[in-house]
């Protein structure tokens, strides 16, 4: 009898298939678009801050406009303008699968892998705090999210050597920096923006956002710790297993090489190279496009150091690059929601009547809708400073008429950018980091979502906190 409902249970799921990721998202692109004849199209005002020289939202200001619904062949130019509006991290995708390409082909970063394991034999989950601690600090004290790109390959090929899996490469670069970023005690581009649009002093509220990174940084160091082990235990509880074969056999884990004088210097061009990225991101306002010239010439410097031929270096650039198309679509596809939201004039009105639910809620859970509310709105504008800009001049004097400080707006505005960032499909990061890894969206959101879940009750509790205590200085 046991036998037979253990049948029929997996002929169920047999049954049942996620769609592809391009399907899922085409599904979103198309109800979207349907919205665009239902939703009433509206629009608020918008103004340059003269404090801070950015275009922000005039509170107040929202208006009804005419209706502009997105046309059947409108839903197909989105396409090539959510490709072109998000050109900038395809090429960098491409560009960094293509630079990895060349690093893999001379044999150092197997090589290198293979006498760090030997070294941390014992001790291998050391890894996963020390290195998610590092990336968390770049997240809650500069913004780290794009530059963790780069890292995935390194960390996927490492935490399969260490026996762990293909998740937990992705999730200590995605979610160490994640961590930081949302839980974060001055992140220009969230804390930074968004109080400056609220009217509060910069990085006010310090000491409280250092107790929230702490708890946030270590729970989620701990989840993703308690995952590895896991799986160390028993692969096969993998939602990657079958990928982590694959990408053992990729990487050539099973033969590494000999750790020469030539593969440490391949090593050390990579770590020059990440040297000058953390300068010239902290210090000369580096971003996309220059961090993408020094990953070519990261690429050319590596395989002349490796001995590989101009030929070979151009070949495996190629091959590094192909491994990425999937994901560098996936990411102009995401990015195609948006625009239809755009053109069809919904964003607006989709914030205005979010905002607006918050004003009946009770005082001591109105923190808390409005942490809601972010996270949902993060769904259409997934971008830190984008939201800072579209959101506070609304949710600022929201907060001083529904009886919550203005810091508290921030935080919950903080917190529903960032938790949601790490498991929205419109995030352009995520998918380049899944894109990266080659794990499709639906199976990481199916993995993430308990810590998704996790991270937004610990939201939802320092929200509160900071609503009864009227977290300030106003």
């Amino acid at each position: 009898m046991e036998q037979k409902k253990t049948k029929l249970v997996e002929e169920k799921k047999k049954k049942f298939k996620v769609p592809h990721t391009y399907v899922l998202l085409f599904s979103i692109l198309v109800v979207v678009a349907l919205l665009t004849y239902i939703v009433p199209a509206g629009e608020f005002v918008r103004a340059e801050d003269p404090n801070t020289g950015r275009i922000a939202v005039v509170a107040d200001s929202y208006h009804r406009i005419e209706n502009t619904p997105v046309t059947p062949f409108n839903v197909f130019t989105s396409l090539p303008k959510g490709m072109e509006k998000s050109g900038y991290i395809i090429f960098f995708v491409l560009l960094i699968g293509g630079t990895f390409g060349v690093l893999q082909a001379t044999g150092a970063i197997n090589s290198g892998i293979g006498a760090l394991v030997d070294k941390l034999k014992g001790n291998e989950k050391m890894v996963i705090p020390v290195s998610m601690l590092v990336f968390s600090l770049g997240g809650a004290v500069f913004g780290l999210a794009e530059e963790t790109l780069m890292f995935i390959p390194i960390f996927i090929a490492l935490s399969l050597a260490l026996g762990f899996d293909t998740i937990t490469g992705i999730a200590i670069c995605l979610l160490g920096a994640g961590a930081g970023f949302s839980g974060a005690f001055m992140n220009p581009f969230t804390v930074g923006v968004a109080q400056g649009i609220a009217g509060l002093p910069p990085f006010s509220g310090f000491a409280f956002r250092m107790v929230v990174y702490v708890v946030v940084t270590i729970v989620t160091i701990l989840l993703v710790y308690r995952h590895a082990a896991k799986v160390q235990k028993n692969p096969t509880l993998s939602p990657t297993y079958e990928l982590d074969k694959k990408n053992r056999e990729k990487f050539h884990l099973g033969e590494m090489d000999e750790f020469t004088t030539k593969h440490k210097l391949v090593l050390l061009s990579l770590a020059a190279t990440v040297g000058v990225i953390a300068y010239g991101v902290m210090k000369l306002g580096f971003y996309i496009t220059e961090l993408g010239a020094l990953f070519v010439i990261l690429a050319l410097v590596a395989g002349a150091i490796g001995g590989l031929k101009p030929d070979q270096i151009a070949d495996e650039f190629i091959n590094g690059s192909k491994d990425m198309i999937y994901g560098a679509l996936v990411i102009g596809l995401a990015t195609s929601i948006t625009v239809i939201l755009t053109e069809g004039s919904i964003i607006d009105t989709v914030i205005f009547h979010l905002a607006e639910s918050i004003k009946g809620l009770p005082p001591a859970l109105s923190g808390v809708g409005m942490f809601i509310t972010q996270t949902c709105i993060n769904l259409f504008v997934p971008s830190g400073s984008g939201q800072a800009a579209v959101t506070m001049p609304i949710m600022a004097p929201l907060a001083d008429i529904i009886g919550i400080t203005r810091q508290t707006a921030v935080l919950a505005y903080q917190f529903g950018d960032g938790f949601s960032n790490n498991i929205i499909p419109t995030s352009g990061v995520l998918m380049a980091g899944l894109a990266i890894g080659g794990v499709s969206w639906d199976k990481w959101a199916k993995w993430m979502m308990p810590i998704f879940l996790i991270w937004s009750a610990i939201g939802a509790i320092f929200v509160t906190i900071a609503t009864l205590i009227e977290f300030g200085p106003f």
